[in-house]
């Protein structure tokens, strides 16, 4: 990764007459929601985000993309916590131009070519933002910063929950008013795909070990998570969301369609939906999608949720901001009977041959040839021609 992104920014920046050398040099594209921004960028871009905390799944996607450099308006470490999605950045040799002010993102058109150099971001000779650049050195120094702190933001996610609780009691104790889903989970394994940590090689695993053959779980993708399903050739059963990052493929699929709206009826999604032509179901409900996935997996009586994807460390926890913590918090409390995270299942299931094992298997297949040698008339027969031959 490091040496492709240092190759493409050492021949852009040669071939720009203007850009001073060493400079990292590509077309910019800017989005204030990250999720939104990395299904339009391509290779050799320049991604401009504002984005509080960096997470990995953030990073990895902006990787994932093949950007050259990252620009982010916020700051993308705060010292809440220790989040790692720029230190991935920059590990990858992608430089981190980092606090350089919202404004950025109004001060171009997409696609635009800009360069950059040192702490500053350039398009057509003028300079369009300036802020810090992060290197490795300092992006650990912050981390072992906010591990130190980090007990404090725990206090606020403990408050926040209780206040949450309070408020939206019923993530507990009752069911998610819905109408008929389109499709039976009664009795059933549901597999909630969500487009978080290592979600790729937990699905892969799965189909592996023959889980999804055999089983044939119902499967739920969670906005993005439905493309996942997709990119493994497994057509997905429902969608739930806010529909923001869903591919068109994906809503063609044949799914059942469950937007999530907000308390008071707000559904940005429905929207779009409605402007494709898509018929869907509208569902009120707080917390996050994922959070709504669980609940309407359970509250239709299934046997098992398996989830890939999902946040269960502290540190992807905080990455979703209290609100969020307090609702997956919540959710998981409600569903945690039948609930199995495939999370690093790729880890724990891998196929391996052991030299030993192979060595077994060499030793046994020896010995059975000796075995039918010495009890087969016509093999010994053959083998005392050959020996008075010789």
């Amino acid at each position: 990764m490091t040496g492709t992104n240092t190759w493409w920014r050492r021949r852009r920046s040669d071939g720009d007459p203007d850009a001073p050398p060493g400079s990292t040099v590509g077309p910019a594209r800017a989005d204030r929601r990250t999720k939104n921004l990395i299904p339009r960028l391509q290779r050799g871009d320049i991604a401009v985000i504002d984005h509080d905390d960096l997470d990995r799944v953030a990073a990895e996607g902006l990787l994932a993309a093949g950007v050259v450099a990252v620009v982010n308006a916020a700051p993308s470490i705060t010292g809440r916590y220790p989040n790692y999605g720029p230190l991935l950045i920059v590990d990858a040799g992608v430089p981190l131009l980092d606090e350089v002010g919202s404004e950025v993102l109004d001060d171009f058109d997409e696609g635009d070519v800009a360069v950059l150099v040192g702490d500053e971001l350039r398009i057509g000779g003028r300079t369009i933002a300036s802020g810090h650049r992060i290197d490795r050195d300092e992006l650990i120094e912050r981390i072992d910063e906010a591990k130190a702190t980090v007990s404090d933001e725990l206090e606020r996610f403990a408050e926040n929950t209780l206040d949450y609780l309070r408020r939206e009691s019923h993530i507990v104790t009752g069911p998610v008013r819905t109408a008929d889903l389109g499709v039976d989970l009664s009795g059933r394994h549901v597999l909630i795909v969500v487009r978080g940590l290592d979600y790729r090689e937990d699905l892969e695993a799965l189909r592996r070990i023959g889980y999804l053959n055999e089983l044939r779980p119902v499967t739920i993708g969670v906005d993005g998570g439905a493309d996942a399903l997709l990119e493994l050739g497994i057509d997905p059963d429902i969608i739930v969301g806010d529909f923001d990052s869903v591919s068109k493929d994906a809503l063609r699929s044949g799914a059942s369609l469950i937007v999530q709206a907000y308390p008071g009826g707000s559904a940005p999604g429905a929207a779009r939906l409605d402007r494709l032509g898509f018929e869907y179901r509208l569902i009120e409900a707080p917390g996050t999608s994922e959070d709504l996935a669980m609940q309407l997996a359970y509250d239709n009586e299934c046997e098992l949720i398996v989830a890939v994807g999902t946040h269960t460390s502290m540190a992807e926890f905080l990455d979703k901001g209290r609100e969020g913590m307090a609702s997956t918090f919540l959710t998981r409390m409600k569903v945690g009977s039948i609930l199995v995270d495939a999370k690093g299942v790729s880890r724990l299931y891998q196929t391996q041959v052991r030299k030993r094992d192979l060595l077994l298997l060499v030793l046994a297949a020896l010995f059975t040839v000796v075995v039918i040698g010495v009890v087969s008339e016509p093999i010994r027969l053959v083998l005392r021609t050959l020996w008075l031959s010789l």
